[in-house]
């Protein structure tokens, strides 16, 4: 008889993987290749798996393809990071392989992996060999076999990690700064502990942690009071050509939240429900008809997001992700008309940036990630907003700056979008931090503890003090046709001490002008960019 693999399983292989993560996560942050203190590759897996796992144990759903389904929907509104918008694939993948089923046979679970695998490698525009990739695709192939024998479901994952892991061995031969750091790939190492703690789960041999959703999940930003509303979204939307029958759409509802009204007319159906996730709510309308008029409020007075109060409805505007309220003020004083907390080691999920398009007061918005490891979070917002957004792929904050330099809200999105692209290509930014991890500059080493000059995920200078570190850095990046010297201070430093500096880099560069500015940001005590 073939072994079946049912909702409950299901359940107890996410339960796991997340717990598996809660145990293993920070390990995989000290994967992080370079000496910067923001590897947050296993934070932001867990917390994309955090938010699968809540739903999937929170869900009145039986079998084994609805919470499939469900686990996708969170995956993907919870996505943090580009590790936990590619885990959020992965879900995608597994939810079509199990599409319909109340249970399923352990080789139909194990081909919903491999499509899982699939939708990985598609998410990203350019695979690079050597990453969670190249492991992912040593699990597909490494896993074929025992699919195709139909074994159980567990001796499948066996064969999924041990083929995992030796792909995982190779990461380093692969990437050559994998091998200099003397790590694997952090991505990689994340894939291989969820498929171990989905084994674990379907073994009950788990090690990790109990779940503690409020311990693990909650990560307080500065100046932001947390709150207790369960269901903070109000979410309101008209569905036209609807397929579905009130009383079907009040039956997928009401998991989603509380509040449910709903007015039923010709193919038309009026929806009114308080939700924590707005846009899987939406998600799963659209697939009933087409929706207008979409509202959403949030009733704990916009607790993730720092909005401009209510104006005149525009035609674009912009939303911008900051690290540091400094740079948050700066920024809506620059005409941003949302800036969401975020930055290193805090990538704000896909739901952050969908309910930032749904509360706003424009018709259509570009998004500014600032952050090399936000862009697919909100490049993922686009993919299921459609033409409403745009994303111009900033890397860091002043390339944000400089992008809402060339906004005028009096323009098309599309020319919008090619000034602003074309303006942050002149911005040379760079960052001094503390190393985290010994690391080497021109051929020296750098131990843990001293100052380091960054650009671009590139050790560039370094210094036994702040002072140092930032004239080194300056030094590389100054060139004789530079005009200004902007110099951000973060939150570890008074502006005093940050005028110190800027005095410095003044007597350095006397036909320079210099420019200070508070910016609050965490980990970086001095940004600096040259114009």
């Amino acid at each position: 008889m073939l072994e079946m693999v049912t909702g409950k399983d299901y359940r107890r292989m996410i339960a796991g993987a997340y717990k598996a993560f809660m145990r293993d996560h920070q390990y995989i942050n000290s994967l992080n290749v370079f000496p910067v203190p923001d590897g947050d590759t296993g934070t932001n897996m867990l917390l994309t798996l955090g938010a699968v796992a809540r739903s999937v144990a929170e869900a009145p759903e039986e079998g084994i393809g609805p919470l499939a389904k469900r686990a996708a929907d969170s995956a993907i509104m919870g996505a943090r990071g580009n590790s936990g918008v590619i885990l959020s694939q992965i879900f995608r993948g597994i939810a079509r392989g199990l599409a319909g089923k109340e249970q399923a046979t352990s080789s139909e679970v194990g081909k919903a992996f491999q499509y899982g695998v699939l939708y990985a490698y598609r998410a990203v525009s350019r695979p690079v060999e050597g990453t969670i990739l190249s492991v992912a695709k040593g699990i597909a192939k490494g896993a074929r076999r025992t699919v195709r024998e139909t074994l159980p479901f567990s001796d499948i994952l066996k064969a999924a990690v041990a083929a995992g892991q030796e792909a995982l061995r190779k990461t380093p031969d692969q990437l050559p700064i994998l091998k200099q750091a003397g790590v694997v790939d952090a991505g990689g190492q994340g894939l291989i502990v969820f498929l171990s703690g989905c084994l674990e789960g379907l073994e009950g041999v788990g090690s990790g942690p109990e779940a503690d959703w409020d311990r693990t999940l909650t990560l307080t930003m500065p100046g932001v009071e947390e709150f207790d509303i369960a269901h903070p979204y109000c979410t309101e939307f008209i569905v036209k050509n609807c397929a579905l029958v009130r009383d079907e759409a009040r039956r997928l509802l009401l998991p989603q939240g509380d509040s449910l009204v709903l007015a039923e007319g010709e193919g038309v159906l009026k929806v009114h429900i308080h939700s924590a996730h707005p846009g899987a709510v939406l998600e799963m309308a659209l697939t009933w008809g087409t929706l207008h008029d979409i509202k959403i409020d949030n009733m704990a007075d916009q607790h993730r997001q720092v909005i401009i109060p209510s104006r005149a409805k525009q035609a674009v505007a912009v939303i911008t992700v900051a690290d540091g309220n400094g740079f948050a003020t700066i920024m809506k004083r620059m005409g941003a008309q949302i800036v969401i907390p975020g930055g290193q080691t805090m990538n704000p999920p896909v739901e952050d940036f969908m309910s930032a398009v749904h509360q706003g007061q424009a018709e259509r918005y570009i998004i500014l990630p600032n952050n090399k490891n936000i862009i697919l979070a909100a490049s993922q917002a686009k993919k299921l907003l459609g033409d409403r957004v745009e994303v111009v792929p900033t890397v860091n904050i002043p390339q944000g700056l400089a992008a809402l330099l060339a906004f005028d809200p009096n323009k098309a999105i599309t020319e919008n979008v090619e000034a602003m692209t074309a303006r942050i290509s002149g911005i040379m930014a760079a960052g001094v931090t503390v190393a985290v991890r010994d690391s080497v500059v021109e051929g020296q080493l750098v131990p843990a503890g001293r100052f380091i000059g960054v650009v671009d995920n590139r050790v560039l200078a370094e210094g036994i003090d702040l002072k140092t570190a930032l004239l080194k850095l300056a030094e590389k990046l100054v060139i004789a046709k530079a005009e200004v010297i902007s110099l951000y201070y973060g939150n570890d430093l008074t502006a005093g001490e940050a005028g110190d500096l800027a005095s410095l880099l003044r007597q350095q560069y006397q036909t320079i002008e210099v420019e200070l500015y508070a910016g609050g940001q965490s980990l970086y005590p001095v940004i600096i960019s040259i114009e």
